[in-house]
């Protein structure tokens, strides 16, 4: 990060990096994206960031369907892009994000689920800016 760019942009670049690759999926792919990534604040919320994400890998058909791609972009850029040198030894295959939260500490957690909220705000944004009903 240059001296001149703000997180807060870092984030809009990611998410719009994130709405860009799924516009290029075809089907249904990019309407059940966008309506897990308005839920998936609510979901945050109330049941807490490990639970809403469990629930996203169980429902998930890996990096095919929306749930699965929506796992894997914030956990590229919750892992990849804003993980700390605090953050767990990581998992390999596709859960990496699952194992962090479930063996990070405390502040990890809380750290994590602050970060995601505001992901998902530049997220949401996007996709309903940019992923329009058929």
């Amino acid at each position: 990060m240059n001296k001149h760019t703000t997180l807060d942009q870092l984030r809009a670049k990611h998410a719009w990096g994130a709405v860009a690759r799924i516009l290029k999926k075809g089907g249904p792919v990019r309407l059940d994206y966008k309506r897990e990534v308005k839920r998936l604040p609510v979901q945050i919320q109330t049941t807490g960031l490990g639970q809403a994400l469990g629930f996203l890998y169980a429902k998930s058909d890996g990096n095919r369907d929306a749930k699965g791609l929506l796992l894997k972009d914030l956990e590229k850029w919750l892992l990849d892009e804003r993980g700390s040198t605090n953050q767990p030894d990581s998992s390999p295959g596709r859960n990496r994000i699952l194992y962090a939260i479930i063996y990070g500490d405390a502040e990890f957690l809380r750290r994590m689920t602050r970060e995601s909220l505001r992901y998902l705000q530049w997220l949401a944004r996007f996709t309903e800016a940019e992923i329009k009903e058929d």
